[in-house]
């Protein structure tokens, strides 16, 4: 089987471009394929907050509600913004669109450096803690936690390279079984606290001394903020349907804004149960078990129900990485068309996804499961920091931009960068609602930058510059390698004679040879072959094989180069590079270079890839043009 019936048994059948639009999403799978990882942050955004909470005691724990109820108030803020971002901005990009079109380049690059390493430990946070939901559920299994989280990126990644729509149609089941189990559990949880028999509670496990009455004050208040950063891990992942609105159907931003409000139902109704009735049920967090599966046991008393909700959650919590598979290849394929990251991440693989994206991102998250050896607790530092950063420019950009339409009067429209915005009611209280959510989004970053930067918080303030470095060092190279080849000014005294001299770097003389000479001879009147003998023994066999062939070694120049170490390419580099130089200054020297092919791939580990290593030496100098003249071969034993 080969790799082309490979890849196809695996991905299936290439799409046509033309079937672009027939591959986008309704809004029942967009919301399985973009909300999964808001939805699923309920599973631990709770238990995020009591985290910090249990540092003040039993006491501490019942500011939970209270906490999680303003983490809910910034939620709305944020899904607001957003619903104006992807009205505003159709064509999708999110964060990097609207800082890119109402604060300048830095502050995009900012926001994409941020937004990248959000999705990408979207994957790895994600992953693990759907590991850490099977291993509550089955104890046994954590000291294999690494390998069922390496074996789910990989599945995940499966199905994502076989294209947008089979994803989605994958993801919808759990998404909303996981949504519906949760909510039901929620139901049952509140009718029986409201009933005469009640929920059983018990006393949370909290530190041996409790600090709750020695800490007043500013301690107090900064355990409260910090407790509040923690919790906005809800509010990961809310910014993706802002970025993907193209992979909507038409009308892509009435569907895509619809879905938004539909998501952001969801994830409230679900974080604010889920506080409201840990906080009643005085709950704990613990190492071994989650929250979430300590209030399912405790409502359901460890039936059908918690086993349901314990595997979609496990389900959701893996399918919620693929909230970072859509929108970390997107916006990267955004940044790659500005000419900020490899051009080759904004072409779409046979199924119509940016593959290249997708394979970028396996890699990466995998390597970051592997070094925080799945441990989503350990993460949630690095990814909260860049999700605020994100929001925070974002909705500083979108208060820029209402600044802008507020001066605008009925029937008068505004032509921006990237898109033309019309006049609209209202615009001073929606620049408001910006300022606000700007505000308390960058207090909650400035709030994780102080509190988990020794954490591992630093990571992410180190990489978010170097990448924007690296951006810039990217867009850099492009402008030089666009001033190279622009036409601007060209004449035909620019263009050099080619083949002013050809140099055939050859071991014996075989067919192979002999293809490469003829061919060598039709583009140039001075050629020579050149080979690097270790023997005398070697040397008479060269010439008695050259002589043999005088109807076609007669115009060639043979050079013979003694060589006593094993390395023959450094002498055939050196003499090239000393003809190129010497002998022919400022002008192209041309080297043809015979290779011959197997039949099967595989059978290229069988031979020394000479070529190949010749090649990589020769490609940095810029007058010396590099011709493979392939001889194929039957390969086969």
């Amino acid at each position: 089987m080969t790799l082309v019936e490979i890849k196809r048994l695996l991905i299936g059948e290439p799409f046509p471009t033309s079937r672009e639009i027939h591959e986008r999403l309704d809004k029942v799978r967009a919301l399985a394929v973009f909300a999964s990882d808001p939805i699923s942050s309920n599973a631990y955004a709770t238990e995020a907050i009591m985290s910090v909470l249990i540092a003040l005691g039993s006491g501490g724990l019942a500011m939970t509600l209270p906490v999680g109820m303003g983490v809910a108030g910034l939620i709305l803020l944020v899904i607001f913004s957003y619903i104006q971002t992807i009205l505003h901005y159709p064509d999708g990009g999110g964060a990097y669109t609207v800082a890119k079109d109402n604060l300048g380049t830095m502050a995009s690059l900012l926001a994409a450096a941020a937004l990248l390493t959000d999705y990408i430990l979207t994957v790895s946070v994600s992953i693990s803690a759907g590991v850490r939901a099977v291993t509550s559920a089955v104890p046994a299994a954590f000291e294999y936690r690494v390998w069922i989280a390496l074996v789910a990126i990989v599945l995940i990644t499966w199905v994502n390279l076989r294209g947008v729509r089979d994803s989605g149609t994958i993801f919808a089941i759990p998404t909303y079984a996981f949504v519906g189990g949760v909510l039901l559990v929620i139901v049952i949880g509140l009718a029986r606290l409201n009933s005469l028999a009640g929920l059983p509670t018990s006393a949370p496990v909290v530190p041996a001394s409790d600090h709750g009455a020695s800490l007043a004050g500013f301690a107090y208040v900064w355990l409260l903020l910090r407790a509040f950063a923690g919790g906005c891990t809800a509010l990961t992942g809310i910014e993706a349907i802002s970025n993907g609105v193209q992979a909507f159907k038409p009308p892509e931003s009435k569907n895509a804004a619809a879905t938004m409000v539909a998501m952001g139902v969801m994830a409230m109704s679900l974080f604010v149960g889920i506080t409201f009735l840990s906080t009643h049920l005085r709950l704990a967090p613990q190492e071994a078990e989650s929250i979430l599966s300590q209030l399912t046991r405790q409502v359901t008393s460890g039936g059908l129900l918690y086993y349901w909700v314990q595997f979609f959650t496990a389900m959701i919590l893996f399918l919620a990485a693929n909230t970072g598979y859509q929108d970390f290849p997107r916006l990267s394929s955004f940044l790659a068309r500005d000419n900020f990251l490899p051009r080759w991440l904004q072409n779409r693989g046979d199924r119509l996804v940016y593959s290249s994206g997708i394979m970028v991102l396996a890699i990466i998250s995998s390597l970051i499961v592997i070094i925080f050896q799945a441990d989503e607790i350990a993460m949630l530092p690095l990814y909260a920091l860049g999700v605020m950063l994100s929001f925070s420019i974002s909705q500083s950009g979108m208060f820029r931009l209402m600044g802008r339409i507020r001066h605008l009067k009925k029937g008068e429209s505004l032509k921006t960068q990237v898109t033309e915005i019309h006049y609209e009611a209202n615009a001073k209280w929606k620049q408001a609602t910006n300022a606000l959510g700007a505000g308390v989004t960058f207090l909650v970053f400035i709030i994780l930058v102080l509190t988990k930067f020794m954490e591992g918080a630093w990571v992410v303030a180190l990489l978010v510059p170097v990448m924007v470095t690296t951006f810039y060092g990217v867009h850099r190279h492009y402008d030089r390698v666009a001033e190279a080849l622009t036409t601007r000014g060209m004449t035909m005294d620019d263009i050099s004679e080619v083949a002013d001299v050809v140099v055939i770097p050859i071991a014996d003389v075989h067919r192979g040879t002999v293809l490469a000479i003829e061919f060598a001879k039709r583009i140039s009147s001075d050629v020579r072959a050149l080979c690097v003998t270790t023997s005398a023994q070697m040397d008479d066999r060269l010439l008695r094989r050259w002589n043999r062939f005088p109807e076609i070694t007669a115009d060639v120049q043979l050079i013979r180069i003694e060589y006593d170490y094993r390395d023959v390419l450094s002498p055939v580099v050196d003499y090239i590079e000393q003809l190129n130089e010497v002998e022919f200054p400022d002008k192209l020297t041309t080297v043809v270079v015979p290779e011959f092919i197997p039949e099967h791939r595989f059978a290229n580990f069988l031979h020394n890839q000479t070529a190949n290593r010749l090649r990589w030496r020769l490609r940095e100098h810029k007058d010396i043009v590099i011709i493979d003249v392939p001889f194929h071969i039957d390969s086969r034993l």
